[in-house]
């Protein structure tokens, strides 16, 4: 079988306006769109998930809440109050294995469902392993598994299952579950590992595993045992007492890990940087305004600015910007981030009148 092309962020790009998947995609308005029809209606704290499939946006089981396949893109919408108001999120989360047409799809009814809920909600981008705080609260933990819609499953067959190994590492809330390549030499010390066989579930607790990491994966056992009507036998195995010869072990290849199950995935804060896209000579034009410390006194109404601090990319729409500036800010947001060390980064779109968590942060960040 051949394996997925991983989504190169130096080389892509989000100049989709007017293609051939913007023109797919803009065919059913948001009106006629029957996926947010849920979203519609929405009047009480709620979180939706669809996933893109083929150019169209299915909405993802409640059961596999967390759960992404690497080679897909996402759409979840948090509904939550404030105060007495309904307030709104919606991101765009991206596999590492995504397509383009996929990103690009999810990008665009990303806007589409905004606009349907008149502008109200703020976005989001997400990239896989680089998710927001904010995101990442949404579930108990992040579940990342290989394949995408075309092979992702639904339900289990214990007789046609293919076996996976699934790291757990992390601690409190921030547990992160990843399906790595069943081989011995991805095993740490430091972490909890499941390989799951369809009708046997091996929970392998590492010597240095934290008890964030231990629960969260007796969790995960106990509700793969559940979605299969009890028929999973579960095997609880610690690593100091162990025979190098046990089953475990013997599932498990002795081939070198796949060079994305060694990566590390974390973004540091640096130095903050502003710049303003502004067409106010006659053409659009980036630049950078500040570097280092400055307030919320250098974002103003008129134009479109991004703020960057090393860990999160804000995207600073002003009331009065140009319909040009507001049309490509994404994009310039986008194409910046692919000339840093961190392409990968959140971005979150900003607007004068945004409540809640966002402005909270976003002044944060300003004043920091």
């Amino acid at each position: 079988m051949q394996k997925s092309k991983k989504y190169d962020w130096k080389d892509s790009n989000v100049e989709l306006i007017g293609t051939k998947e913007d023109r797919m995609v803009k065919k059913a308005s948001a009106e006629t769109e029957p996926a947010w029809n849920k979203a519609k209606a929405g009047n009480q704290p709620e979180l939706f998930i669809w996933r893109i499939e083929k150019f169209k946006v299915v909405e993802w089981p409640k059961k596999q809440f967390g759960e992404f396949y690497e080679g897909d893109s996402y759409i979840v919408l948090n509904i939550y109050k404030r105060e007495n108001e309904l307030l709104y999120d919606v991101h765009f989360w991206i596999g590492k294995y995504s397509t383009q047409d996929e990103y690009g799809t999810a990008a665009y009814k990303t806007v589409e469902l905004d606009n349907l809920l008149d502008d109200k909600p703020v976005q989001h981008r997400e990239v896989q392993h680089y998710e927001s705080e904010m995101f990442k609260s949404y579930f108990p933990q992040l579940v990342y598994l290989k394949g995408g819609c075309e092979s992702g499953f639904r339900h289990v067959n214990t007789r046609e299952y293919s076996p996976r190994l699934l790291h757990f590492r992390g601690e409190r809330r921030n547990i992160v579950v990843s399906e790595v390549s069943a081989t011995k030499r991805n095993l740490r010390s430091d972490d909890v590992f499941i390989y799951d066989t369809g009708t046997h579930v091996f929970e392998w607790i590492g010597k240095g595993a934290n008890k964030d990491e231990k629960f969260k994966a007796q969790q995960f056992a106990q509700q793969l045992n559940t979605d299969r009507n009890g028929k999973a036998k579960i095997e609880v195995l610690d690593e100091a007492d162990i025979s190098p010869s046990h089953e475990f072990y013997k599932n498990l290849s002795d081939s070198a890990p796949d060079d994305e199950d060694k990566q590390q995935h974390k973004l540091s804060a640096g130095e903050k940087k502003l710049f303003k896209i502004s067409d106010a000579t006659g053409s659009l034009k980036f630049e950078k305004v500040a570097v280092g410390n400055f307030s919320k006194s250098a974002v103003n109404e008129e134009d479109v600015f991004i703020v960057d601090n090393g860990q999160v990319i804000y995207v600073y729409i002003g009331e009065k910007a140009s319909h040009n500036e507001r049309q490509n800010a994404l994009i310039y947001a986008h194409n910046y981030l692919k000339s840093t060390e961190y392409p990968q980064a959140p971005v979150t779109v900003m607007k004068k009148d945004v409540k809640g968590q966002n402005a909270d942060e976003f002044n944060k960040v300003l004043s920091g």
